[in-house]
């Protein structure tokens, strides 16, 4: 029976954890999952004009990072209004009051800024002003420039370390597992289903936790070689090189995405680390709404057969192989032992084909709640 490798192809889908939920993005259209206490799972899907689409700005690299951020923030802000609303309309139903929208256009983008303002704070000036405490008794720049980038890094993990203990906020790590499960499955070449979703890995390099820990990293950098003695104006300069340092982040993970260059591997394997702190394990129903999420704006099947020539039938089971492919290019669905435990890829792994996957679905109940 031949062996070979598997291989990993880009989808181009995203997404992100909501309140008791999932919101995947696919080009212009996002879907948001969100599943009620009756066990119903609701899906709004809408259509959204990227910012300043068709600027020419959004085609210059290191530009257009800091707008794509801002676009991402807008649409996970909806994405979370709507979780939100759902749920509070399902509790106004059972106290037999009229729902209530509880976030509107307004108050989103109140709630945003307030959001960026207290990242700038925690990320940029803190860390900043603590290390200015040195300053009198350390008269090295650079040791102090090295104190600063110390004690960002501290404040990053503190910061995660301190989310994570949250009730609430552990059920949408788990809901983040779940989204970051999905679209590994998908892009592995595995059928979309509960079972293959179950055995993908929860870590993604896509992943805004490894944006977040890149961005830390990427200022640091820049914040070193940029040294300022009065400290209002490094505190200034600092927010300013904000849009480079964002632009900067953009681009290499971007290409962490797409590339299977071992630099990339490297510099973004501690984002992979750090989602052992914002991703959890999630149970079936939860896989079931990322599912719902996927479907509503990725017709997968379609993927499959482009990416790696499966023949799917209408139930969503692989029957065989496209004649043009090779057999060779069709894997079985094995279980990314390696890369959950380490956060490494598996695509080192021989893999045995049989040329056609067994399709099991089963159902785990998972007694957390």
């Amino acid at each position: 029976m031949p062996t070979g490798k598997r291989k990993k192809v880009y989808s181009g889908i995203g997404g992100q954890a909501v309140i008791e939920g999932v919101m995947m993005r696919n080009g212009e259209r996002y879907a948001v999952s969100v599943r009620h206490p009756d066990g119903k799972i609701e899906t709004d899907t809408q259509t959204h004009r990227k910012f300043l689409e068709g600027s020419f700005i959004l085609k210059v690299p290191f530009l257009r990072g800091m707008f794509v951020f801002i676009d991402s923030l807008m649409v996970g802000s909806r994405a979370l209004s709507f979780s939100a609303d759902a749920l509070d309309e399902e509790d106004a139903k059972n106290k037999n009051a009229s729902g209530k929208s509880s976030m509107d256009g307004v108050s989103n983008t109140v709630i945003m800024v307030i959001a960026v303002a207290l990242a700038i704070g925690l990320f940029i000036i803190l860390p900043a002003y603590l290390a200015s405490l040195f300053e009198k008794n350390i008269r090295n720049d650079s040791l102090v420039s090295v104190i600063e980038g110390g004690v960002r890094i501290v404040v990053f993990i503190l910061y995660m370390l301190v989310i994570g203990l949250l009730k609430d906020m552990r059920r949408v790590y788990r809901y983040h597992g779940a989204e970051h499960k999905c679209i590994n499955c998908i892009e592995r070449g595995r059928t979309l289903n509960v079972e293959n979703v179950r055995k993908s890995s929860r870590f993604h390099r896509r992943c805004g936790t490894s944006f977040m820990y890149i961005s830390v990293f990427i200022s640091i950098l820049i914040f070193f070689f940029i040294r300022i003695d009065y400290l209002p104006y490094r505190l200034l300069i600092r927010i300013l090189l904000i849009p480079v340092v964002l632009g900067i982040s953009y681009e290499i993970l971007a290409l962490a995405g797409r590339s299977e260059n071992i630099f990339v591997y490297i510099l973004t394997a501690p984002g992979i680390w750090f989602q052992h702190l914002t991703t959890r394990e999630p149970d079936d129903e939860m896989i079931e709404v990322a599912i719902t999420s996927v479907e509503a704006v990725f017709d997968w099947k379609k993927y499959l057969a482009d990416n790696f020539g499966y023949d799917i039938n209408e139930a969503g089971e692989i029957v065989g192989v496209i004649p043009e492919w090779e057999v060779e290019e069709f894997p079985t669905d094995g279980y990314d032992g390696e890369y959950e435990e380490a956060g490494y890829d598996d695509d080192a792994e021989d893999v045995d084909y049989t040329g056609v996957i067994d399709e099991r679905v089963s159902q785990d109940t998972d007694t957390e709640k």
